[in-house]
């Protein structure tokens, strides 16, 4: 039998039109295909020639500008992904300085420095923070423990919301206080200016005092475990902190800790003078009200004590169980003075000003202070020197490893007359 076939291959040679072999015909079709792919190929890439010969310089350039651009801006986000890796979750992008010190830092508290590898060596040495080394030992903490503690200690303690809070760079923070005193007078045109009086000042100063904790745990659990020394470090002393920061802005006496605002001198409303604290009275001896003396009229009485300007903004201050008694009261109509938040994030109201709440207040007793009313940020100060230290001790208590944590903080009031407190005697 005859296999006769015409191809369509023009202009490949290598293939015959007629063949009897079949097994031979069907080599050459195969070989006409091959050849007929690579010229297809070619006749592509050809194509695809000219086409770039035809776009445009300008666009190509254009094109890669914006590559490059994208480059850059991925380069960048990388950047920010590792920095954010030691920062925690959300956030601006961190120092990359930071990360570093914050590894630094894990590192050296976990196994001191007998264990410290050469590449850990070298980070301590570049971290920018870690340059605020002490000869003994101590290490300024990472930037987002620090914040931590903060945050967890603003968070307990009232006092860090409503009063003014400021970073110092010195052991002394002093502000001076006009206490007015200048004279003045009416004058004719062509009548002569006696001297008048020149107003005096008063300096306030407020030391940065020294607050400590010192948190242990064994160095097994460090060697062994995975433990995140920042984290636990920030925890156990936010907690301490706020509970001792929280007790000196109300009580502290002023000796090696803040001077609270129940620790200054007294005197009855009407007879108040800078550098004391006036009061006004509940009416009761031992009781913010009886049958005979309603506490709603004590309250509006210190409400009112509290000059106009610095109403605005004002907030009351009680413990948990003043509160209890004092939302209870009710003016002549018979309608409640105190008003429950309206939204999550408010706190509730008395006589329209808000009502925050602070254990370390006075409980309800005779001659006891349990109510404050007062313009805090105005009234208040809490000055912070800068920078929270920490100092490995793996030797006083074996096995325990201590983190003795210090912070320097001070506080005390600033403006006499912005706040008014509420005393319990007739």
């Amino acid at each position: 039998m005859t296999y006769a076939i015409t191809t369509r291959f023009r202009g490949i040679s290598g293939i015959r039109a007629d063949s009897t072999d079949p097994a031979t015909l069907i080599g050459e079709v195969n070989k006409a295909f091959e050849a007929f792919k690579a010229e297809h190929s070619k006749e592509v890439a050809d194509i695809k020639a000219g086409m770039a010969d035809v776009v445009q310089a300008e666009k190509v350039d254009r094109i890669n500008a914006e590559i490059t651009d994208l480059g850059k801006q991925l380069d960048e986000a990388n950047k920010a992904i590792s920095a954010l890796k030691v920062g925690g979750a959300g956030g601006d992008a961190k120092d990359p300085a930071i990360s570093e010190h914050a590894k630094a830092f894990s590192a050296w508290f976990r196994k001191g420095e007998r264990a410290i590898d050469a590449d850990i060596r070298d980070l301590e040495v570049k971290a920018a923070l870690s340059t605020d080394k002490d000869d003994d030992g101590g290490y300024l903490v990472p930037e987002e423990m620090s914040n931590t503690i903060d945050r967890v200690v603003g968070t307990v303690s009232v006092m860090r919301d409503l009063a003014t809070v400021m970073q110092i760079g010195t052991d002394t923070y002093k502000k001076l206080v006009s206490m007015g005193g200048a004279g003045s007078g009416w004058v004719g045109e062509r009548e002569g200016r006696p001297e008048t009086d020149t107003p005096t000042l008063r300096e306030l100063a407020f030391n940065a005092q020294e607050l400590y904790a010192n948190p242990a745990i064994t160095q097994r659990a460090l060697d062994d475990s995975r433990l995140d020394i920042a984290a636990w470090l920030a925890n156990e002393v936010s907690i301490e902190f706020a509970e001792q920061e929280g007790a000196a802005f109300i009580s502290g006496n002023g000796v090696n800790k803040p001077r609270g605002i129940l620790a200054y001198d007294t005197v009855a409303n009407g007879s108040y003078t800078w550098g004391k604290i006036g009061f006004t009275a509940s009416g009761v001896a031992a009781a913010l009200t009886d049958g005979s003396n309603n506490g709603s009229d004590a309250m509006i009485d210190l409400y009112y004590s509290l000059k106009q300007q610095y109403r605005n903004g004002a907030s009351w201050l009680m413990t948990d169980a003043t509160m209890a008694v004092a939302r209870k009261f009710k003016d002549g109509d018979g309608t409640y003075l105190w008003s429950p938040a309206t939204a999550g994030a408010e706190v509730p109201t008395f006589l329209g000003k808000p009502v925050r709440t602070d254990d370390n207040m006075d409980a309800v007793a005779a001659n006891a202070f349990p109510i404050a009313f007062g313009n805090f940020s105005r009234a208040y100060l809490i000055v912070d020197r800068f920078g929270t230290r920490v100092l490995r001790d793996p030797f006083t208590n074996k096995p325990y490893v201590h983190f003795y944590t210090t912070k320097r903080v001070g506080g005390g009031v600033q403006n006499f007359e912005a706040i008014k407190l509420l005393k319990v005697s007739t």
